[in-house]
């Protein structure tokens, strides 16, 4: 009979995103993700089989968690659609201030990971994973600009789709950019005026 684990598989998934959102795979070490998920290699390993297994089942619950949590702000009706864009940027920079009080920044498993062509191309798995959270995302950001040419507060001549793709730029470079150490505050500031020409 197999012996029942001893940890919360969800817990473990969250703890190991943390650390590979910030530090990658190559540079997370198994010993980082133990230490993190506060379990021993031996359980990890008899949980996940791998470090790449691992890396993929936390991807997984990554982009579900934050793509869950970026849908409820940008699909958010009682908001205009430019303050759902406002909204998502404060959310952003609201991470990476909490990050910075630890002395990090908070990074991102995606943007991360599509810093890393070779994950792609190591595992079939991870190209499908970025590629179907890219276009549920693009998706919600061009709905939302097209709330708020409906609504007035984003410009009628900004093309959906465009837009859609600058937004997702930004934020790819704030996530970039706050590795530097720039405060969070600052970081608000370079969102807001990536995206002045989206904003009325």
């Amino acid at each position: 009979m197999a012996r029942p684990r001893m940890f919360d598989e969800t817990a473990v998934l969250d703890a190991t995103a943390r650390e590979f959102r910030v530090h990658g795979f190559a540079e997370t070490s198994t010993e980082q993700l133990c230490e993190a998920a506060g379990v021993r290699r031996s359980s990890l390993y008899n949980a996940f089989v791998s470090k790449d297994e691992l890396f993929v089942r936390a991807l997984e619950r990554y982009v579900a968690t934050t793509g869950a949590r970026q849908a409820s702000i940008l699909a958010d009706d009682a908001l205009p659609g430019a303050e759902r864009l406002r909204a998502l940027i404060d959310v952003i920079v609201d991470e990476e201030l909490q990050a910075s009080s630890r002395g990090h920044a908070a990074g991102c498993m995606v943007v991360q990971s599509f810093m890393s062509p070779d994950l792609r191309e190591r595992d079939e798995r991870v190209a499908q994973i970025l590629d179907r959270d890219l276009r549920e995302r693009l998706s919600f950001l061009s709905s939302a600009i097209r709330a708020g040419r409906i609504d007035g507060s984003i410009p009628e001549g900004v093309e959906p789709d465009d837009g859609a793709a600058l937004v997702n730029t930004v934020i790819s470079g704030l996530r970039v950019t706050a590795q530097t150490g720039i405060d969070a505050e600052a970081l608000r500031r370079i969102a807001l005026a990536g995206m002045s020409s989206l904003l009325n």
